[in-house]
């Protein structure tokens, strides 16, 4: 049975059963504490915890997941993938225990052809917790299951919460018996892999309290309402009845690993090492089709870092297979092949998909290059110095500077025989990203970081009355004040506060707007507002700074929005909005934006894309962005259901968060739709103009437009016209001529710079057969010291020529110094004949510099030497020549 049929029956009988069929949420989840979504349960997390009333009492979905915290045990288990699909049947407050056990019975035994999966039911386990004997008389009854067969088990494996107060419970487990090839017997508690878990029911009926651990904490009840998880994970359903032998064989995978395989030219089974690098291609290319087609771009952080690490990882599994050619766009496009049947947005999503992957790859093949020369060096290095141990800061380095995966420098340093000091790099992107992230948070909260305070508002006062759609003005009671180390009673001038008022006009900083600006005033307060945010969901905090009086809780205030900052906010984001309908215009519907920011006379929209738009492009995109403001485009918003929305083609951010209901923001009908929270004009001609001022490349396949919007497009367009108007004159030339004047001066200028470097590459040479024909003999070896005065590049020249100009049969060794201000470099090289005779640039550098500088044996350099020292330790070439090579070792 292929997969696609498996998730198939499983929807239509739980639909035919009463649950509602909710389509998989997307892989990013806004979720604040998971990148992704990594079980069923996430998107039903807030109604099974009690924070939302759930809108249908029984739901089913096949919930899409990605878990790459054991990624090290892919494709070297058979349980093991980083992308998996949960099928699941929940209750909010329906049926329980009965039900859901009667359920995945039925569904599980019950013949193929009678629309079930057809398992054998002697060959079926469960377990349950040993204090749930509710569960155990309801396997024996509705089963049949012998007592044998129900398996009790601790809070290990059988109790489940979510590792905070709150709902928890026990669950039921059930495994199929796959055979003697595959293990003892005696269940699933002797062998895991002959006993393949394939569902597990969750019964939450029990509140737990603070504690640590599987069982270290109370339960303090009975839950009001008792509910129903379960999870059977697709893949193992499809590897028990496909029959084979684990998840990387089932249809959606085995084709990959397939092509994979041909493209090694290996066999799949032939090699156990190799079977784990085609088994970690197969389950590395899916993810990321499936990150990809959700949105995700490869980054450096958070998630975009999570799918570079998977895609990165597949394509040096592939290189260490011996295939080093592009591969990624190949094995996607099987990939889409396996998984459009249950997700034919992957199809549609794949001229995207390929192109960003295509980027990636590029771009990685490039870091591998650069990054592999450099951990090279430092492992030789670190091995030439007696260590075994590569240093945090070095791997830091690699991270940071060269984009070099840690988990890669972990990968290839072990492959040296040499281990990297992980908890030194970890101590430095932690100080790294501390640094950069201390400033978000404070303005996330509104200057304070104590989120217990703010959560005892949000709880007391419930949430803002947010009238930022509909107003600019308020009349507003002060809820609370809150310091930069918790509440405060009162916020005298010249401070800066917290302020959460109980209704506000202000719009919080939130889907790529730049917050709200304006003023609070009282009876004896004034105030600016300088930041607005939404740190926890409902509640609004004001950043004010007091600049005469005093605020004071309970102080009533008038919160007013500065009228020109909004109208500049409304024309950046319906702005934003023409601009990536006019990118899709042009480029096609591909060019999807991938993130955005506006404020106040400046937009930006970043897309995926390889390359750079030429300037034809870049003025196509233009004039279709004005084009809709001079047609006057109106602008309308309209209230509906995502799938609703969805069925209309309105586009959606991924790791936003919407409701039951959506909010469309229109731009020409079908021209622009999008899912937004923004604020907007009316009509396009209210934006004024649109005038792209830059378009740049933000990371691997990433470019980002940017432009000046309403006065501040004016303002640029008339600097513009200045600007060519002073360079016209001073050329003088018509405008019309100036592009041709200009690439006449630059052929010039280059004509000249090409000149000035053939005489300075003379003068190397003919200084160098100078120094060559006075070069001393010490001890048979010609050696030649002199001074640079151009720097390190030209003491790089010098003694590149020197050591040329020498006679090849004569061992030479030549020293090249130069100061540059209070410092200065050394550079030595040697020819053939005196690396024969045992010296070694390297080394000699090393000793001129008290064990400073570094290079290959034969061309070397090291600096930080105090200029005044440069001539003694030029004079101590000689010595350590005639000490012989041992001497400078």
């Amino acid at each position: 049975m292929r997969t696609a049929e498996i998730r198939r029956r499983y929807l239509d009988f739980f639909a035919e059963r009463g649950h509602t069929v909710v389509p998989s949420a997307p892989l990013p989840t806004p979720d604040p504490t998971l990148l992704f979504v990594n079980a069923g349960m996430v998107p039903f997390k807030p109604y099974l915890t009690g924070e939302a009333q759930a809108p249908w009492a029984r739901a089913a979905s096949v919930q899409k997941c990605v878990r790459t915290l054991d990624i090290e045990e892919v494709g070297r288990t058979t349980r093991h993938g980083s992308f998996f699909q949960m099928n699941g049947n929940f209750s909010f407050g329906d049926y329980f225990k009965e039900e859901a056990i009667a359920f995945a019975w039925e569904l599980s035994t019950t013949p193929v052809a009678e629309g079930g999966y057809g398992l054998d039911p002697d060959r079926i386990w469960v377990t349950v917790h040993h204090t749930d004997d509710e569960s155990r008389t309801l396997w024996r009854r509705i089963a049949g299951l012998p007592d044998e067969r129900i398996v009790a088990r601790g809070d290990e494996d059988n109790f489940w919460s979510m590792g905070v107060p709150g709902p928890c419970g026990p669950c039921s487990e059930l495994y199929y018996d796959r055979g003697p090839a595959f293990g003892p017997e005696g269940g699933p508690a002797v062998d895991e892999d002959r006993y393949m878990e394939f569902w597990n029911l969750v019964f939450m009926q029990y509140e737990r309290g603070e504690g640590t651990g599987k069982s270290g904490y109370p339960i303090l009840g009975e839950l009001p309402r008792r509910n129903i998880d379960t999870g059977m994970g697709l893949e193992r359903m499809a590897t028990l009845l496909q029959g084979v032998d684990n998840l990387y064989e089932i249809d959606e995978t085995r084709p990959i690993l397939d092509r994979a395989a041909r493209l090694a030219d290996i066999r799949y089974g032939a090699d156990a090492t190799a079977d784990v690098r085609l088994r970690v291609v197969a389950d590395h290319v899916r993810t990321g089709l499936m990150l990809l087609a959700d949105g995700t771009t490869p980054g450096n952080e958070g998630r975009g870092y999570v799918l570079r690490r998977i895609l990165r990882r597949a394509v040096r599994a592939m290189r260490q297979l011996g295939y080093e050619e592009p591969v990624l766009v190949d094995l996607l496009a099987v990939a889409r092949d396996c998984m459009a049947p249950s997700y034919p947005e992957v199809a549609e999503a794949y001229e995207r998909v390929a192109d960003q992957a295509a980027g990636e790859e590029e771009a990685f093949r490039a870091t591998l290059r650069q990054g592999t020369a450099v951990l090279d060096s430092a492992v030789a290095e670190t091995k030439a110095a007696g260590g075994r141990r590569l240093p945090g800061a070095q791997a830091f380095l690699l991270h940071d500077t060269y984009g070099f995966p840690i988990d890669l420098t972990l990968e290839m340093a072990a492959e040296q025989g040499v281990e990297v000091d992980r908890d030194g790099f970890t101590a430095l992107m932690r100080e790294q990203r501390e640094r950069a992230r201390a400033d978000a948070r404070a303005r996330k909260s509104g200057g304070t970081t104590d989120t217990t305070a703010l959560r005892t508002v949000l709880d007391q006062h419930g949430p803002t009355d947010w009238r930022a759609w509909d107003t600019l003005t308020t009349d507003s009671r002060v809820l609370a004040l809150l310091g930069p180390s918790g509440p405060v009673p009162v916020a005298r001038e010249g401070e800066i506060v917290g302020v959460v008022l109980d209704r506000t006009p202000f719009y919080a900083e939130s889907g790529g707007q730049a917050a709200d600006a304006g003023r609070l005033s009282g009876a004896s307060v004034e105030g600016d507002v300088l930041d607005v945010q939404r740190p926890l969901p409902g509640l609004v905090v004001h950043q004010v700074r007091v600049t005469a009086g005093e605020l004071a809780l309970d102080d009533t205030v008038h919160a007013a929005v500065d009228p020109e900052w909004r109208l500049g906010a409304r024309q950046a984001h319906s702005g934003t909005h023409v601009l990536h309908a006019a990118l899709r215009q042009v480029l096609g519907p591909t060019a999807l934006q991938s993130g955005s920011y506006n404020r106040p006379g400046h937009l930006r929209l970043d897309f995926p894309r390889r390359g750079g738009l030429s300037a034809t492009t870049r003025g196509e995109i233009e004039e279709a962005a004005n084009q809709a403001l001079r047609r006057d485009l109106p602008v309308g918003v309209r209230w509906m259901t995502l799938p609703e929305a969805k069925e209309l083609g309105a586009l959606a951010l991924f790791d936003e968060t919407y409701g039951d209901k959506v909010r469309v923001v229109e731009i020409g009908g079908a021209w622009s739709r999008e899912l937004c929270g923004g604020t907007h004009v009316e009509h396009a001609s209210q934006i004024g103009v649109i005038a792209l001022t830059s378009e740049s490349s933000v990371g691997s396949g990433m470019r980002r437009l940017e432009a000046a919007v309403g006065v501040e497009g004016f303002g640029h367009l008339a600097r513009e016209r200045d600007l060519a108007a002073r360079v016209a004159e001073q050329l003088q030339a018509p405008r019309a001529e100036l592009p041709e004047r200009v690439a006449g001066l630059l052929e010039r200028l280059k004509a000249a710079d090409r000149e000035n470097q053939r005489l300075r590459e003379q003068a190397v040479r003919s200084r160098a057969a100078t120094l060559a024909a006075g070069a001393e003999d010490v001890r048979g070896v010609l050696v030649v010291t002199a001074t640079a005065h151009g720097g390190p590049d030209e003491a790089r020249a010098l003694a590149g020529a020197v050591r040329e100009a020498l006679p090849a049969e004569r061992p030479g060794v030549v020293t090249i110094g130069a100061a540059s201000g209070d410092r200065a470099v050394v550079v030595t090289a040697v020819n053939p004949a005196a690396r024969q005779a045992g010296h070694d640039a390297a080394a000699l550098v090393r000793r001129l510099l008290a064990g400073k500088g570094g290079g290959s044996p034969e061309l070397a350099q090291g600096g930080g030497l105090p200029a005044a020292r440069l001539e003694e330790a030029l004079g101590a070439v000689h010595d350590a020549v005639a000490g012989g090579p041992d001497a400078h070792r």
